[in-house]
């Protein structure tokens, strides 16, 4: 069993007027860092192997913070990156909605299918983070607790891939979200190779 701690970066100034993010490299605002200490004080005695960042500046920063739990080597993984949202980056979400209502109703009907020009959609992200998991999920990999950092709403789908939970419903509702934590054990003992994680009830 390894115990994973699946943390999304404190918020940052685009969170906080709504702008879309994506992949961006946008610092950690005051707010953020509050939300990140937050989490520390929740997490209490919980001491981490190693911390596992998707390359954005937000996410590094939350590592960072993180690091007090245990000391642990922070692993930048390109895998984890946040879905690129390619010229919709720094967007308003209301303004989606007010200039492109279609492209904004798909969004929140069918998130997966959804391609900004320029960027990839959440299915091509999903793919790109199914393989970062398995390398670090690796039954070879002899780890007893891990934190995942990654940022909305990349870091819903993989909650969904860690814990065959639902992936993302609503694009916009999960663009913001930022700042939270959530713990769970991944049993990889015995999973086939080619397969997806396989995950404690």
């Amino acid at each position: 069993m390894v115990r994973c701690v699946l943390a999304r970066p404190g918020a940052t100034e685009f969170d906080r007027q709504g702008r879309i993010k994506g992949c961006l490299d946008v610092p950690l605002s005051d707010e953020g860092r509050a939300q990140v200490m937050e989490m520390i004080r929740a997490l209490g005695s919980v001491e981490l192997d190693v911390i596992y960042s998707a390359p954005c500046q937000s996410a590094l920063e939350t590592a960072e913070l993180l690091r007090v739990l245990g000391q642990p080597k922070i692993v930048v993984v390109d895998g984890l990156k946040n879905v690129d949202h390619g010229l919709w980056h720094g967007k308003l979400i209301d303004e989606v909605r007010r200039q492109s209502p279609t492209v904004f109703r798909a969004g929140q009907e069918h998130p997966e299918r959804l391609q900004p020009p320029g960027g990839e959609s959440l299915g091509q992200a999903r793919q790109r983070l199914n393989k970062a998991l398995e390398k670090i999920f690796h039954k070879r990999n002899r780890l007893e607790s891990v934190a995942l950092v990654i940022s909305e709403p990349l870091a819903t789908e993989a909650r969904a891939v860690l814990r065959h939970l639902p992936g993302v419903t609503d694009l916009w509702k999960c663009e913001c979200d930022a700042g939270s934590y959530e713990s769970f054990e991944v049993d990889v003992e015995g999973a086939p190779k080619e397969s997806l994680l396989r995950i404690a009830r």
